[in-house]
């Protein structure tokens, strides 16, 4: 029997390709969070065992520990903590206990970066949502990158 962890075909993954080189990819996704993803950010996400929690407004809120970082490459936050209050959603903690993975890869012209959501998958509540949230915030991270301003979640 598979475990989700190893059911890699289920979780969401979604692959970009960007005009800017693997450190700069690199520093958007370690040091630039409140650029390109909400800037309701508190904590610190440079080195293994940190924490950061990112907010979405009063209601919406996730705290992650970085699991791995090897520079200009991969990055692993594990999510210690979430609440996504929707009224739609009766399971509103389930991203506690899913891991993000972002490796990045330099191609002939851009640097691919792909984002893998360990336990985010088509059989759990949010999945739809989640799944356009990660589209709107690495549209946003492409941005950042290739024109100096992303488009971040603002209070």
């Amino acid at each position: 029997m598979k475990t989700m962890n190893e059911n890699n075909t289920q979780n969401y993954t979604h692959t970009i390709e960007v005009r800017a080189t693997t450190d700069k990819v690199y520093q958007a996704l370690t040091r630039e969070i409140p650029l390109w993803w909400t800037e309701m950010f508190e904590g610190s996400s440079l080195h293994i065992g940190d924490q950061f929690t990112i907010r979405f407004g009063a209601k919406i809120h996730k705290t992650m520990q970085v699991k791995e970082l090897i520079s200009g490459s991969k990055i692993v936050w594990d999510v210690i903590d979430s609440l996504i209050a929707l009224p739609e959603l009766k399971n509103q903690t389930e991203w506690i206990g899913t891991t993000v993975v972002w490796e990045i890869k330099q191609t002939s012209r851009n640097t691919q970066i792909k984002v893998t959501h360990i336990g985010l998958n088509p059989d759990i509540e949010c999945y739809n949502i989640c799944s356009n949230g990660w589209v709107q915030f690495l549209d946003s991270l492409k941005l950042l990158l290739e024109s100096g301003k992303g488009a971040p979640y603002k209070e």
